[in-house]
């Protein structure tokens, strides 16, 4: 089997997550959390439009962690988004920091923005 040490070379990734936490690059961070190339910082949940739609010139993807369980996010918030040029994708907050990871790791424009589990 072939090992490849990954470097993120724009934004940090997601090291764990636990009841009402992310740990992001070390550093604990307790909430809601949005992590993109510009760092990370507190989310205000999915009521917090404005701070995602901020993103749009920046990121392609936005990967939506709804916390413990997979949920549909609000018709509203969805169309919102899309409408501004961001690819959404909802699932579970676990799945959302892999899958993160993942794509940063291949150096694509993406974004977290997770609700604790």
């Amino acid at each position: 089997m072939r090992l490849n040490e990954i470097t993120y070379t724009n934004a940090v990734p997601v090291d764990g997550y636990g009841p009402g936490f992310f740990r992001v690059g070390g550093v604990a961070h307790m909430g809601p959390l949005l992590v993109w190339d510009r760092g990370r910082a507190d989310w205000g949940g999915l009521d917090d439009v404005e701070t995602l739609l901020s993103m749009a010139e920046t990121v392609d993807v936005l990967f939506i962690g709804t916390g413990a369980e997979t949920a549909h996010l609000p018709a509203g918030l969805r169309t919102r988004l899309e409408e501004a040029g961001l690819g959404i994708d909802a699932m579970n907050s676990p799945s959302a920091c892999r899958t993160y990871n993942v794509l940063l790791s291949e150096g694509r424009r993406v974004a977290l923005a997770a609700l604790s589990v």
